[in-house]
């Protein structure tokens, strides 16, 4: 290859053309073909990296998301108020509370009191079994992001002629009438009391026993927990806000009016979700770092790998370099000669990653109703960071070869 410089030759001055930029990448890669096998190799560990990066994004987010998507199903926009104090205190919470708020705290969108109790019904042969009845208002289906499997949830007007109807667990359903179908229309005994079962129902994601909804729950009209007893205890009042961003905001409004109505010694615990989710974001943030840091271990192998290779390469090419210094070619052009090639391997390497680490999650998303996320930072990122590794790899035997004296080098073999 020839470089711009002045080559003294029987006496006349010679003006040498300085090489192009695109003259000297097709250099590098026809360098790349001469030796297809040991270059592909050193591309392969880089492709892993850049592959494995783009993978370590991606799970993160999928994870992200799907806890996202557990809290929303539990209810992002959900507010618990709930009373700690001992049964024999007297200052419960109250319904009146709960209209307070709605009068008082803006950005409220549903509301209903849970009044819990336990009553008995016969299973058959003179037994009898446990079981967990709460009291709510029609309002507790939309607040609780309930899911109804059969048949319906009870209403306004349920509520106001204090029909004794009621709506059961999908576990509860299949224990006691083998189906959720055939449960809807059956007449239960509470405590002697007959209740029609109109619906049958499941939180929309799992709790694992960890809410006030259990296996063994049935779900009636608040007016009707009249029935069973003369005082109704309310020991939770849920809240829905109308929107996410309210949540924190419209918390802090419902406790402020909540304990203004009461005792100050009287105890109440007031939660949402978004600390939920905070947390499961810092530690998904966490893992991000973690699994990036293995990504960035396998990139600099792959560096060392180049390294290498080139380290190798500019060995068996002295005699080449001395040449070319001698027909005019600059330090600069040799090192940058060099480095070419290092990057031009990092670059066929991170594509190929890229191109596998894609792969994956777009197969997904077309054989499969799953909607996994792709971040297209993390592509960028990704063949941004092989381009470094390229250039930091390249930088020392491209150095070595741009310093070599022209004279020994020729006389190398």
């Amino acid at each position: 290859m020839i470089s711009r410089s002045s080559v003294v030759a029987a006496g006349t001055k010679i003006r040498v053309p300085k090489a192009a930029f695109g003259e000297i990448v097709r250099f590098a890669y026809n360098t790349f073909r001469t030796d297809k096998v040991r270059f592909s190799l050193t591309a392969l560990g880089m492709a892993v990296g850049t592959a494995s990066l783009i993978l370590v994004v991606t799970i993160v987010m999928t994870g992200k998301q799907y806890v996202f998507d557990q809290i929303q199903g539990i209810g992002l926009n959900m507010i618990v108020i709930e009373y700690q104090g001992e049964d024999k205190a007297t200052d419960f919470l109250t319904t009146d509370d709960m209209h307070a708020a709605l009068k008082q705290v803006p950005g409220i969108a549903d509301a209903s009191p849970v009044v819990p109790i336990s009553v008995t019904i016969p299973i058959g042969f003179g037994k009898e079994r446990d079981l967990q009845v709460l009291g709510v208002f029609p309002e507790y289906i939309a607040v609780r992001n309930l899911v109804v499997l059969s048949g319906r949830f009870f209403d306004a007007q349920d509520e106001q002629a204090r029909n004794k109807v009621g709506v059961i667990t999908k576990p509860l359903a299949e224990q006691l009438y083998g189906s959720v179908d055939r449960a809807v229309g059956k007449v239960v005994k509470l405590s002697g009391l007959p209740v029609t079962i109109v619906g049958a129902f499941r939180e929309r994601v799992s709790t694992f026993g960890r809410s006030e909804v259990t296996d063994n729950t049935m779900v009636i009209p608040y007016t009707a927990i009249g029935y069973f007893t003369e005082s109704p205890v309310v020991r939770q009042i849920y809240f829905s806000a109308a929107e996410p961003s309210g949540v924190i905001q419209v918390t802090e409004r419902i406790e402020k009016v909540i304990r203004s109505r009461h005792r100050t010694e009287s105890s109440y615990f007031v939660q949402n979700l978004t600390g939920v989710l905070a947390i499961a974001d810092r530690a998904a943030n966490a893992l991000t770092w973690v699994l990036l840091l293995i990504a960035a271990m396998t990139l600099l192998v792959s560096g060392v790998g180049i390294m290498n290779i080139m380290l190798a390469t500019v060995s068996s090419r002295i005699s080449e370099i001395g040449i070319r210094k001698a027909l005019g070619a600059t330090n600069r052009e040799i090192h940058f000669q060099f480095l070419a090639e290092a990057v031009l391997i990092s670059l066929i390497g991170g594509s190929a990653g890229e191109i596998f680490g894609l792969s994956l999650p777009l197969s997904v998303r077309f054989f499969t109703q799953y909607r996994i996320p792709i971040s297209a930072l993390s592509v960028v990122l990704a063949i941004a960071v092989s381009s470094l590794v390229g250039i930091l790899s390249g930088t020392a035997p491209a150095t070595f070869a741009a310093r070599l004296d022209p004279v020994e080098s020729m006389r190398h073999e």
